[in-house]
């Protein structure tokens, strides 16, 4: 029987990547996937590491895309992460030289906490200098090349779905599908009509930035932090301002809003910054990364941690693959919705 598994955001070196699928074995001898196994990539394929690693980063992140969609699509589902469509959209202007001299004024910056507001009167398709200095700094033009590629070859997805699971970079609100009148039925459908409307958006897309709107809004000096379905958090909607809430698109969202209908797959969100954001919810310690991590829902009543529990309304596959102790990254077996079992 075939074998359908989602792995959470790969932002780690091209090594790594396949050492955790090779320690799930759900590689051949020819260093492809095993031909039983359909794998679901959770977004954001590109940006990580420390700045001394940046160059072997920026190539990485291409290689991982690169190898992920020489598989077909019927065995490879390739999910829109906010890391990969800003390659469309905030550093749609930018050349390799160009985003080389913006990233190291943003890094000046950024390090030295200095207004920036002549900054991003350089670089108005940027929220701040800390985007361009830490959170998307590993760009190139190339990237930006294949990102445009696969969209056009629909390679791309914004929604995935397995046994009536809805997998999603960074989670769907009642809120969200209502701005396209969509349904909140099915899994089935709702990917269906995700997938139809970017297709739709990428179709009609000539030059410039891809517009996803109201769904996704990118960052910008005039608009500030990015907002809508790939870059929205669950939170405790009493640990935050207001206006982080604000929406739909929003920065954060409660999830009692979640679809009631089917269960959600992300990825987008590590351990520590959900026990940030879910303080009253979660379990007392630090985040930890590696496991897999779920969200139950109880009339108003929210329950956040590691594990995946039976009825959960969220599972959470980003742990954080460029920090985890070796051999330790589990990924989310889509059929039994638990973690995956390593063959010894």
């Amino acid at each position: 029987m075939p074998r359908h598994v989602a792995i959470g955001d790969p932002q780690a070196s091209f090594e790594t990547f396949l050492a955790v699928l090779e320690g799930h074995r759900l590689l051949g001898d020819d260093g492809r996937l095993q031909p039983d196994v359909h794998l679901v990539s959770m977004g954001d394929h590109f940006d990580y590491g420390t700045p001394d690693v940046r160059e072997r980063a920026t190539f990485d992140g291409e290689a991982i895309l690169a190898w992920l969609t020489a598989h077909p699509p019927e065995q490879v589902t390739v999910l829109l992460g906010n890391h990969d469509v800003c390659r469309v959209m905030e550093l749609s202007p930018y050349t390799d030289e160009a985003f080389a001299a913006a990233h190291a004024e943003a890094r000046a910056l950024y390090d030295a906490e200095a207004d920036a507001r002549a900054f991003l009167a350089r670089h108005p398709t940027v929220p701040d200098a800390e985007c361009l200095a830490r959170d998307y700094s590993c760009f190139s033009a190339s990237q930006r090349g294949l990102v445009t590629a696969l969209l056009r070859a629909r390679r791309f997805r914004l929604a995935a779905h397995h046994r009536g699971l809805l997998l999603v970079h960074a989670g769907v609100t009642e809120d969200d599908l209502s701005l396209l009148g969509i349904a909140p039925t099915d899994a089935a459908s709702v990917a269906e009509a995700l997938n139809a409307f970017l297709d739709a958006r990428v179709e009609a897309w000539r030059d410039g930035a891809l517009d996803l709107s109201p769904l996704h809004q990118p960052g910008s000096a005039a608009s500030g932090e990015g907002r809508g379905v790939m870059y929205h958090r669950p939170c405790d909607p009493s640990t935050q301002p207001a206006r982080r809430l604000d929406g739909p698109p929003r920065r954060r969202f409660d999830p009692r809003r979640l679809p009631a209908a089917f269960p959600q797959a992300i990825g987008h969100i590590r351990d520590a910054k959900c026990r940030a954001l879910m303080p009253r919810w979660s379990p007392p310690g630090p985040g930890v990364d590696g496991p897999l991590r779920s969200l139950t829902i109880d009339g108003e009543a929210v329950r956040y941690g590691p594990g995946c529990e039976p009825g959960a309304r969220l599972y959470f596959t980003d742990g954080g693959m460029l920090h985890a102790p070796r051999g330790e990254y589990h990924l989310l077996d889509l059929d039994t919705r638990q973690p995956l079992r390593q063959v010894t």
